[in-house]
């Protein structure tokens, strides 16, 4: 298989309803051709062998839901230069669907999830990592709005879920993934932090390709984090 350039992986973390698929999209939009993203919400493990009635008991809201060897592959794959395919779930069924999407390397890859930062393998993968820090307030009026619109919940269901698992899931396994982010991002964002986390993404471009990581329990300090723990 032919190997194009590697690419540069940026995850964006953050709570659910913290704004990281509008930022994910205005990164894009920035970026264009040279760009592409995932959802880390498409690896979450097929429950298709379970009744519909034990997969709405599952929490979703846990690291343990997510196929990680899976979207381990596919980010060393990209990251490499290497194409690769990538599922896609359904959140009404909680399946995984039968079709997958190939994705080719672009110069940057800006993935999208919860748990980004959680494993030491997995974040050591990422040469930027960005944490949205999202008051409480504002994720349960946009997990609401989402859940409510696009994935068919209740009312009821939606406020059961969000005090009874959703806060305290991101308090135990979201909130501590902050101090091994290379930026923290207040919500809501200005376009002066827009402005510059555009550049500092740019900045990677000059960065020299990179060597083995060593897996520790916290993010390697290059050169460009240094500096960004400067700033």
């Amino acid at each position: 298989m032919k190997t194009k350039p590697s690419s540069k992986l940026i995850a964006l973390v953050g709570g659910s309803g913290a704004g990281k698929s509008w930022l994910a999209a205005r990164l894009l939009r920035a970026f264009g051709d040279e760009a592409t993203a995932l959802s880390l919400d498409d690896f979450y493990c097929d429950l298709s062998r379970l009744r519909l009635s034990e997969r709405e008991k599952v929490n979703f809201d846990c690291p343990d839901s997510i196929d990680w060897p899976l979207f381990e592959g596919v980010l060393r794959k990209l990251r490499n230069g290497v194409a690769a395919f990538t599922p896609r779930y359904c959140f009404v069924s909680h399946t995984r669907l039968t079709e997958r999407e190939a994705r080719s390397p672009r110069p940057f890859l800006f993935v999208e999830g919860l748990w980004l930062l959680w494993l030491p393998r997995i974040r050591e993968l990422f040469d930027l990592g960005v944490f949205l820090d999202c008051p409480g307030s504002l994720r349960w009026q946009r997990r609401f709005a989402r859940d409510l619109n696009e994935r068919g919940r209740t009312t009821d269901s939606i406020c059961e879920q969000f005090l009874n698992v959703v806060a305290p899931m991101h308090s135990r396994f979201v909130e501590v993934q902050k101090p091994w982010a290379d930026l923290v991002i207040e919500q809501p964002i200005r376009q002066t932090e827009l402005s510059r986390l555009f550049a500092t993404i740019r900045a990677l471009r000059t960065e020299p390709a990179p060597g083995p990581l060593e897996v520790t329990g916290s993010r390697a300090t290059t050169p460009l984090v240094k500096t960004l723990q400067s700033l």
